[in-house]
């Protein structure tokens, strides 16, 4: 039978869902699932692996059975995945030997201050040093390294598993394709640059492991996967998996660099931003990774052939969308996210207030893992609808933030931003954008552009398309959002978000 289809696993922070493309990079049909959180202390984020695989399991089946489609019309599978979220587990049973840490968890925040301490180790504010020269980051408890050795040092007998080859770690993106392609039976243990650029431990411009980081971090190389372009052949799923046939995995990008893929931000200067549960702002810079100086980190973006790779400046903004998620459950102001738009027209403006939502630390620019979050400028003329729209705003100052640090770096204004996730469909926000950017705000047709990177990698791996630029003519806008407001004001309206950034940090002793 003729391959129609291509297949994503987007596995994310609260959700995994299973989204099918048709030749045209159009979706077909789509299942999702949620799956809990679970915080153990303050600051600890952690997920069920085993729930993530079996949510996994079940949105393949339910999005195949919505969409009537065979195995035989797949062509591929591609997955992208929450990045930095560490999973070690037992080769042998595929049992986690504990709970997935999650990207935001902070627990090795103590470490990573002991580690900016020790002799040839430390790092400038905006991040220069041993760690960013080696792997394009900085320390910080955002990656998988420290959480991995957290792990090795926390469970008994881990480290001594790691060294014999018993027990695996992985981001998300490994856990899934090893499971696919048959777990404890023969699974393939891989991943790919984009997710292992994300480690600490993979040298940035050899895009292998990095010893000395492995040493210090005293992570054993037999339980680290392979490093995979991010189109190839993995492997094939089983027939007596979700899928019920043997069919290509072959695409394998981190949520960011999916999103990046999926926007056909394929030439040097093409600039995307993500609005999830977090920003994530990458800037495509080429085949050289120049490395930042003003506190962002330079990133794996895409390798579509082994020993190459396309780079790209990242900014990564711990909390956007949870902020908003946060006044609808724990402050209960409105029922469901998208009532965050109407709340917030009812009033002009934010009433002067500001809402910095650093409840994990500041990341990008700042990288500040004492800041926490604060609300300033409050008088009794406050109201709910007030304090919503400082929310909204806050997503957008600190998107300006990134782009004012990528303006720095790259020496280039940003011409516009492509924009993507589930907070686009917000037309408030993304005018809001555009107004504290200064800068014109593009919106796909598809937004659900991370499942779709997947599927691209995927079909290019196995040819259902045969090049990137068959993909840049899928890409169609659907609305451009022109900054309206006055630069003056806009000005004023920042300066004062400068302000409240400075009560916010450095709270923690």
């Amino acid at each position: 039978m003729a391959k129609k289809y291509v297949v994503a696993i987007d596995q994310g922070t609260t959700s995994t869902r299973c989204m099918v493309f048709d030749a045209k990079g159009l979706p077909v049909c789509s299942q999702q699932m949620e799956h809990a959180q679970i915080y153990p202390k303050p600051g600890w984020v952690e997920h069920d692996a085993l729930e993530i695989w079996s949510r996994t399991q079940d949105v393949i089946r339910g999005a195949l059975e919505k969409g009537r489609i065979a195995p035989d019309e797949i062509a591929s599978i591609g997955i992208t995945n929450q990045r930095e979220t560490t999973v070690v587990w037992e080769k042998a049973t595929g049992k986690p030997i504990y709970n997935a840490i999650v990207w935001q968890c902070m627990r090795t925040q103590d470490f990573c201050g002991e580690w900016q301490r020790t002799p040839g180790w430390q790092q400038t504010a905006s991040g220069e040093g041993k760690v960013k020269d080696h792997t394009g980051l900085l320390i910080s408890p955002y990656f998988s390294g420290t959480k991995i050795k957290w792990i090795l040092d926390n469970v008994p007998g881990a480290r001594e598993r790691a060294a014999k080859g018993e027990i695996l770690f992985g981001n998300i993106d490994t856990w899934v394709i090893w499971n696919l392609t048959g777990g404890p039976n023969g699974g393939v243990h891989v991943t790919d640059v984009s997710n292992a650029s994300r480690t600490l431990l993979m040298n940035i411009k050899t895009l292998q492991w990095d010893q000395e980081m492995m040493k210090f971090l005293d992570v054993p190389a037999a339980m680290l996967p392979a490093i995979k372009p991010s189109s190839f052949v993995y492997g094939h799923t089983k027939a007596d998996g979700p899928f019920g046939a043997a069919i290509p995995v072959a695409g394998d990008l981190g949520d960011q660099q999916a999103a990046l893929f999926g926007q056909a931000c394929f030439g040097k200067g093409d600039a995307k931003n993500t609005y999830g549960t977090g920003s994530f702002l990458l800037l495509n810079i080429g085949e050289d990774p120049v490395l930042s100086k003003n506190g962002l980190l330079t990133t794996a973006g895409y390798s579509l052939q082994e020993g190459k790779c396309t780079y790209a400046l990242e900014g990564s903004i711990a909390i956007t969308g949870a902020a908003v998620q946060w006044l609808r459950d724990n402050l209960r102001l409105f029922d469901e996210a998208p009532d965050s738009e109407y709340f917030a027209r009812k009033v002009e403006d934010s009433g002067g207030i500001y809402f910095v939502p650093a409840f994990s630390g500041l990341y990008a620019p700042y990288w500040d893992m004492e800041a926490r979050g604060a609300i300033v400028g409050l008088t009794r003329y406050i109201r709910k609808e007030h304090l919503i729209r400082a929310t909204l705003e806050s997503i957008c100052y600190q998107t300006r933030d990134v782009v004012e640090a990528m303006n720095k770096d790259s020496g280039v204004p940003l011409a516009e931003l492509k924009v993507d996730g589930g907070a686009v469909k917000n037309d408030l926000l993304m005018q809001m954008q555009a107004d504290i950017l200064g800068t014109k705000v593009v919106r796909p047709e598809v937004n659900e552009t991370t499942a779709l990177g997947a599927a691209y990698a995927a079909g290019l791996a196995t040819g259902f398309w045969k090049s990137t630029d068959e993909l840049t003519d899928h890409w169609a806008e659907d609305r451009r959002f022109d900054p309206l407001l006055a630069a003056d004001k806009r000005a004023e309206c920042y300066k004062g978000w400068q302000k409240a950034v400075t009560k916010a940090k450095g709270w923690i002793d």
